[in-house]
């Protein structure tokens, strides 16, 4: 009884294996005609294309079609062909992408479908048609991740970069032609795959580009920069070589010169970021932000002088900032952060001297009231001074905390008690998620 029921229950095993050979086989058949069928009619049988992708998905998901090579083979042509579809709607405005498959990264599934296929195949003609494939399939990587850069899909740039770099290394092992034989354009996609890895937060694999690129001197200047970034979490000092090295050798490179701006900026090195910001705005005078960061500079040296006691050079700095700030509101009247900026720099100068002042409050001699009164003078002064800064910023933007916090307390300061009422009220306004709909402050 025993052999029986075994006997019966691998029949039954037998039968299954054979009619899911069956049904793969009909799937493999009904994608390959499909497939043709589009081919032969692309204007009226975009919908072929659908059922030809449907068909091989259906024969892919079963563990047997994932064991023949013929079945990745024709996944490759499909999802190939998908992907050609698209870079001729891209390219060639002839058709749309809404009539093609919804398919992701249809060149990355291809190549791997490819890559599959080569490893399954037994027979020559199988190791050839899966090498046609990579053959083919390697301009739609570059095409699809350009497209993928342009979209900052960063990620899927760099694995379509780089499948086409792999598949240059296929097609070299297999005698084949490739589109990256000119080393020029081998370089390149080595140089984009990197760019598209770093700008994707891919530092490991940019590592791998860049550290190459920069040995063999390839000429670009954000291969530099590049190691720079790649290296500046390690020791930043020791980073800054790299755009050092870069700096001399494309001394006009903008890029290079914002890259050590920042650098700077990281670094607190404010005197070297004088001359720096001074050299990019002769390079680009209509940066209206480098005004702006090189008043942001002086300001911090004038603060610096001044806590040191060295008043001189502290004036010298302040008026340099506002001159700086100036210059960007002058180019740009709207420009808030600048209006913001100046009536920073002279609340900031009344905070202090409101210091200083109070130091003075407890001498009620005549000299020291007097000494009092003149400080109090000075400082609403500094005041007055700051607030139409101020009000053009709030007429600029009036829902800005800052702006509303500094006209709040100006105005409770100059004894101007409805009008600080005015901006708690707004700026209470903002800070529980509301909008003040118009300025108070007209232009």
């Amino acid at each position: 009884m025993k052999k029986l029921f075994f006997l019966a229950l691998s029949m039954l095993l037998i039968s299954s294996a054979l009619q899911a050979q069956d049904d793969i086989k009909k799937d493999l058949a009904g994608a390959k005609r499909a497939l043709a069928a589009f081919t032969l009619d692309q204007a009226n049988n975009k919908p072929k294309l659908t059922e030809a992708k449907d068909a091989i998905d259906k024969a892919m998901a079963t563990d047997a079609g994932k064991a023949l090579g013929a079945a990745w083979q024709l996944k490759g042509d499909i999802y190939n062909e998908i992907a050609s579809q698209i870079v001729q709607v891209r390219q060639l405005a002839i058709g749309s992408l809404e009539e093609l498959p919804a398919v992701e990264n249809p060149a990355l599934e291809a190549f791997a479908a490819y890559q599959k296929a080569l490893e399954l195949a037994l027979k020559s003609v199988e190791k050839k048609d899966a090498v046609k494939g990579v053959s083919l399939v390697q301009g739609n990587l570059s095409n699809l991740g350009i497209y993928a850069y342009e979209e900052q899909n960063y990620k899927v740039a760099y694995y379509n970069f780089k499948s086409a770099l792999d598949a240059h290394e296929i097609l070299k092992q297999n005698g084949e032609k490739s589109t990256l034989d000119v080393e020029a354009e081998y370089l390149n996609q080595m140089y984009i795959s990197g760019l598209a890895a770093l700008t994707g937060g891919m530092k490991p694999e940019a590592s791998v580009f860049f550290e190459k690129l920069y040995k063999m001197n390839y000429d670009k200047p954000l291969v530099y920069e590049a190691m720079y970034q790649l290296h500046a979490d390690e020791d930043l000092d020791s980073a800054y070589r790299y755009l050092d090295e870069g700096r001399k050798r494309y001394p006009d490179e903008v890029s290079l010169v914002f890259a050590v701006i920042n650098h700077y900026l990281k670094t607190g090195k404010l005197e070297q970021l004088l001359t720096e910001l001074r050299t990019a705005i002769e390079k680009e005078p209509d940066n209206i932000s480098l005004y702006s960061v090189l008043g942001n500079v002086y300001d911090q040296l004038y603060q610096k002088a001044d806590q040191a006691g060295d008043a001189e050079k502290a004036a010298n700095y302040f008026n340099e900032s506002l001159n700086f700030y100036g210059q960007a509101t002058q180019r740009d009247p709207k420009y808030v952060d600048a209006h913001y900026s100046m009536g920073a720099l002279y609340y900031n100068r009344a905070a202090l001297l409101t210091k200083q002042m109070n130091l003075l409050a407890d001498d009620y001699s005549k000299e020291g009231l007097k000494k009092y009164e003149a400080m109090k003078t000075k400082v609403l002064s500094e005041f007055e001074l700051a607030l139409p800064h101020f009000q053009k910023a709030e007429s600029i933007d009036p829902n800005d905390t800052n702006t509303l916090i500094a006209l709040k307390e100006i105005y409770a300061r100059l004894n101007k008690v409805d009008l600080s009422a005015e901006f708690k009220t707004r700026l209470e306004k903002v800070q529980d998620g509301g909008k003040n709909e118009t300025s108070y402050f007209k232009n």
